[in-house]
């Protein structure tokens, strides 16, 4: 966990009861067991449902998925519809902070465990209700899965916008997940920072559908911003399918022309600066409508080198450029192991295996490891004996 400088972690004496699975809720309650709280996951007694993972792991239930968003917790195998079980649940929430669940609204009312039979429990609890969609719109009942977030956002339709094939497509990351995820982890924080100042718990609800449109459109509202609109959505520079990764002799980099000035840096280093003398780019007002005509003549001249030899020549310009890398080179990236983003940890089951550090740092702070990702009830008979403790 992070230490601060009095030497207790971050959000040390926070109690945090996860009940949430797959990616959305268990990515932000780890955050928090990052910063140092201490986050007791309630999992069925099959576990959660991304446990097993897409590859067979030493030990079953233990799959990568799994290991990457539930480090720092402790878990416990409640069957919540069990009275005793549901007994431990309402033993562990009387002594909580924080309480993150991303189970629909009615079966947490079927339960007894929706925020106003929780609130009674424990009058000053959080209540972080992870959902789909905003509980007053006509949404509200519907199941979300990254999918059908991706699809609702309007999202899948970005890469047809670029590359010209009508067909949508998802961007192949759990993106929804996370950045709902993100949003999570900081409303809960603030809701935190609340109860410090006033000693009130509230229900704080973070859709999913609402957070990553917030966060897809913030650029991709384009010219629908204004009333009426100027123009369709969608952030032109994003959209463009000239600015792309270039192809080098051996491999292909990415190149960022951001200012004017960075044209002519760019063209000189690719041997022909001349090619600015054209009045298409005689200024900056020009070259930003004839854009395409310069990356397509930059995407011609830049397979003249070495993916090396244009990083040393670009950067030495002050030009941003980064080597294309394959998922399976990322691991090898000399600057994340400097600064031990990726650690090798060995697990007592799982045996070693690699992990990535929280990327934020404090001044105030260290960052030494968080417990393990643990196994089904590795906590559990600790956790019913001592509601919690």
């Amino acid at each position: 966990m992070i230490e601060a400088g009095d030497g207790q972690p971050l959000l040390s004496g926070v109690k945090v009861i996860d009940l949430t699975s797959v990616v959305f809720g268990p990515y932000a309650t780890q955050i928090l067991a990052d910063m140092g709280a201490d986050v007791i996951k309630v999992e069925p007694p099959a576990g959660d449902q991304f446990r097993p993972g897409t590859r067979p792991a030493v030990t079953p239930g233990m799959g990568s998925g799994w290991m990457a968003v539930n480090r720092g917790k402790r878990s416990v195998a409640l069957d919540l519809k069990s009275a005793d079980d549901l007994a431990v649940m309402q033993q562990l929430l009387a002594e909580a902070d924080v309480f993150v669940v991303n189970v629909r609204g009615k079966a947490m009312e079927r339960l007894g465990l929706d925020y106003a039979a929780v609130s009674a429990i424990n009058p000053a609890i959080i209540y972080a209700h992870c959902v789909g969609f905003g509980q007053d719109g006509p949404y509200a009942d519907l199941q979300a899965y990254d999918d059908v977030i991706q699809a609702a956002s309007g999202t899948t339709t970005l890469l047809p916008r670029v590359d010209g094939v009508a067909k949508p497509r998802y961007l192949p990351s759990l993106i929804a997940d996370k950045v709902s995820g993100l949003h999570a982890a900081y409303a809960i924080q603030a809701a935190l920072i609340h109860k410090l100042r006033t000693g009130r718990g509230q229900h704080v609800e973070i859709p999913m559908f609402e957070a990553f449109t917030s966060f897809m459109m913030l650029e991709h509202l384009g010219d629908q911003t204004f009333v009426p609109p100027i123009g369709p959505a969608g952030y032109p520079r994003q959209l463009d399918p000239d600015r792309q990764p270039f192809r080098a002799s051996d491999g292909w980099l990415s190149i960022v022309a951001y200012t004017n000035g960075a044209w002519d840096r760019i063209f000189a280093v690719l041997g022909e600066p001349e090619f600015l003398n054209d009045e298409r780019f005689a200024d900056a007002k020009l070259r930003f409508f004839n854009s395409a005509a310069l990356y397509q003549r930059m995407a011609e001249l830049t397979p003249r080198y070495t993916v090396d030899d244009l990083l040393a020549r670009l950067q030495a310009v002050d030009i941003p450029a980064q080597k294309v890398r394959d998922l399976d080179e990322v691991i090898a990236d000399e600057h994340l192991n400097a600064t031990g983003f990726f650690r090798q940890r060995s697990h007592p089951s799982e045996g070693d295996y690699i992990e990535m550090r929280s990327p934020v740092r404090f001044s105030d702070a260290n960052l030494p490891a968080v417990a393990m990702p643990p196994q089904l009830d590795q906590h559990g008979a600790d956790l019913r004996q001592c509601g919690g403790k």
